[in-house]
């Protein structure tokens, strides 16, 4: 019985929108608040930043209904895969932290490591299934 409604489509998209669900919001944001995107830019040392915004919102946005809509699903988990290891990278540099910021910074770190490892799995599936059509 739990396998059967566990497995349904309609689980397997809210999964999906879970996953995407920070990128989808900070996306939004971002587009609703483009001084703050571009703040958000300069804080981590990015530049040109209102460009690099524009690519971060592209990216969040368009990487999050490609997951969605299963359109080259594959593609948009590989590209928030990516985007998730090179931000973690940047923004969450903990071993250069005092504490007790390090502490968070550090869980933080290994939980978007989390985001990229479920990211490969959306990829592997999806690829998976391609080659089984």
């Amino acid at each position: 019985m739990a396998a059967r409604w566990t497995t349904s489509p309609a689980v397997r998209w809210v999964a999906l929108l879970l996953l995407c669900a920070a990128y989808l919001q900070g996306g939004l944001n971002k587009a609703m608040d483009f001084n703050a995107a571009i703040a958000e830019m300069n804080h981590f040392g990015l530049s040109p930043a209102a460009p690099m915004a524009v690519a971060v919102i592209v990216l969040e946005l368009g990487a999050s209904a490609l997951i969605l809509t299963g359109f080259l699903r594959w593609l948009g988990a590989l590209a928030l895969g990516g985007f998730t290891l090179l931000a973690t990278f940047v923004a969450l540099r903990f071993w250069e932290m005092p504490q007790p910021g390090r502490f968070m910074a550090a869980n933080s770190f290994f939980e978007h490591l989390g985001l990229v490892g479920g990211f490969l799995l959306v990829a592997w599936f999806d690829l998976k299934a391609r080659t089984h059509d």
